[in-house]
């Protein structure tokens, strides 16, 4: 009988079951390491706190490269640590040498997604379809089982604004970690600011006469009309590319930002104001 434990040794005797026959149902993470290989004992940290959040999702079997040399051979490993994922009995993918934890998620996911990576997608999906409310539920529920994934708080955060509720969303973005979804985020603040402003009374509208335009572009912005708000922002910059210390110019890259990457209407206004600014 195979067992279901998510972590587990492997040898030369029992790879053919733990790792090739398992693999038929659950995909299987090979771990080729040795005790002397200093870089082995900085990824594999990684890969059992990866493989006990997965809860199930892939298997991860460790193997002492130096105690089964046949299957070293047998897999062509020249270096340590390699890393061989199994699916229906095969190799699907493979890293070799010590990678960040971020790395190793996304080699991860897309052979094993996790309940959080299904959340996640979930809420993308969510997001670009202009259905806020469920969409924040799906990131709240990614967050649940890791709370620190960028993408899941910058989905969060997009979604909070859509809701006008941009006082949480600036205590998101102001701490937002360090990762591939850093700058998005960065890109998202002016907004945020230019929001809470609005929602405090604190933003000026009879600065001059484009002001009440621009307050009313954030407003629709937390109403969920990102394409009206777009439409507010780049008549502004048209008119002036810097109005408001380019205070407008910053929002509306911020709503593009949260608009789907893949429709047309979110390229066009990009082509239009990459065309104004350059």
């Amino acid at each position: 009988m195979m067992s279901s434990d998510p972590i587990i040794e492997v040898n030369e005797a029992s790879f053919q079951n733990d790792v090739v026959l398992f693999s038929q149902t659950t995909p299987v993470v090979v771990d080729f390491w040795a005790d002397w290989c200093q870089p082995c004992h900085m990824l594999s940290p990684i890969l059992e706190k990866l493989a006990r959040e997965a809860s199930g999702a892939f298997r991860l079997a460790k193997v002492n490269a130096d105690e089964n040399p046949n299957l070293t051979m047998a897999f062509n490993i020249r270096s340590l640590p390699t890393v061989k994922a199994f699916n229906k009995g095969q190799v699907v993918a493979e890293f070799v040498g010590a990678q960040t934890e971020g790395a190793v998620r996304d080699f991860l996911r897309g052979l094993a997604p996790t309940q959080a990576d299904l959340s996640i997608e979930k809420g993308r999906s969510l997001l670009y379809n202009a259905h806020w409310a469920d969409a924040s539920g799906a990131f709240r529920q990614a967050l649940k089982r890791r709370p620190d994934d960028g993408e899941a708080l910058l989905g969060l955060a997009k979604s909070l604004l859509a809701q006008n509720q941009p006082g949480d969303a600036l205590a998101i973005l102001r701490e937002f970690p360090a990762g591939k979804q850093y700058a998005a985020a960065e890109l998202l603040l002016p907004l945020a600011v230019g929001m809470s402003q609005i929602e405090l009374n604190k933003f000026d509208e009879e600065s001059d006469d484009k002001a009440p335009v621009f307050a009313q572009a954030l407003r629709l912005v937390g109403r969920g009309n990102l394409a009206a708000a777009a439409d507010g922002l780049l008549d502004l910059v048209r008119g002036e590319k810097n109005y408001a210390r380019g205070e407008a110019r910053k929002a509306l890259l911020a709503v593009l930002e949260m608009m789907n990457p893949e429709a047309v209407e979110t390229r066009d206004y990009r082509r239009e104001l990459s065309a104004l600014l350059f």
